[in-house]
């Protein structure tokens, strides 16, 4: 038989604990008003951003976050509200927070991880945006049928990467590998993601896309490739204030470039 994971998920029916009712529950125990997040949400699973938006006095608590694990940021970019959280790394995590990030207000997901470099696509860091991301993770598998990659939205895809063709920033784009286990990234594993052509290896593309393509949503992934999982000293090289600054301009580019524009035209469509 199939191992557990891929057996009697259903993916079809609907599941019985929802995140709207987790928050309605939540809302009730906290004693706080039913209030809409930013529609601009992103995920810092490092946390570099989050800190330097706090050090900076740019970021302030969101009062209407009702989530049990996490605490929500904003602030703000281009003339747009945006929400943050900060540390969410790993696939469950960083989907359990964004089904609550639908569920409260966000219209656009978007998660800037730090990753391993497998194929060399210049010198780190540099960011990719993942077009592709290989399931090699377990939260995935309870939002689609088993299959080798889970894919970005193909329109969302080339809408990103038209607004970050004037950035001046180092941006791919290209395929990744997720992996629920960092530590057991054996030097087989490496060959084997260098030999698919993948660019690098990270912890929440594959399950954000999964959810995102069995949902109908809007998110997008960048690798923020920073590291060759420090087999060298001096790795893990981010930039100034660890990657902060870029990134930020990063999502300036995609505030910048209509991104928002192209979500609100497919939402009245």
């Amino acid at each position: 038989m199939p191992p557990p994971i891929l057996r009697t998920k259903h993916h079809g029916a609907p599941s019985v604990f929802q995140a709207e009712n987790l928050l309605r529950e939540a809302r009730r125990q906290k004693g706080l008003a039913t209030a809409e997040v930013p529609e601009i949400n992103l995920l810092d699973p490092d946390g570099d951003i989050l800190r330097y938006l706090r050090d900076s006095g740019q970021a302030k608590p969101v009062a209407a976050w009702a989530c049990y694990h996490s605490e929500m940021f904003e602030f703000e970019r281009m003339g747009q509200r945006v929400g943050i959280v900060g540390n969410a790394v790993g696939a469950p995590y960083a989907v359990l927070l964004a089904e609550q990030m639908f569920a409260s207000g966000c219209r656009l997901l978007i998660s800037i991880t730090s990753s391993g470099q497998l194929k060399p696509l210049g010198e780190t860091p540099y960011y990719v945006l993942a077009e592709q991301a290989l399931r090699d993770e377990g939260t995935s598998y309870h939002y689609l049928p088993p299959a080798d990659f889970a894919a970005a939205d193909p329109q969302l895809i080339d809408a990103a990467w038209a607004a970050l063709a004037a950035s001046g920033l180092s941006v791919h784009k290209g395929r990744t590998w997720t992996t629920d286990a960092p530590y057991r990234e054996t030097q087989a594993v490496l060959d084997e993601g260098r030999a698919l052509g993948l660019a690098a290896i990270e912890m929440e593309s594959a399950a954000l896309y999964a959810f995102a393509a069995a949902k109908a949503l809007p998110v997008l992934c960048f690798a923020h490739v920073t590291n060759t999982m420090a087999v060298t000293e001096v790795d893990f090289e981010k930039g100034d204030a660890h990657g902060a600054l870029d990134s930020l301009r990063l999502l300036d580019a995609l505030l910048g470039g209509g991104l928002d524009n192209l979500l609100r035209r497919r939402q009245a469509g």
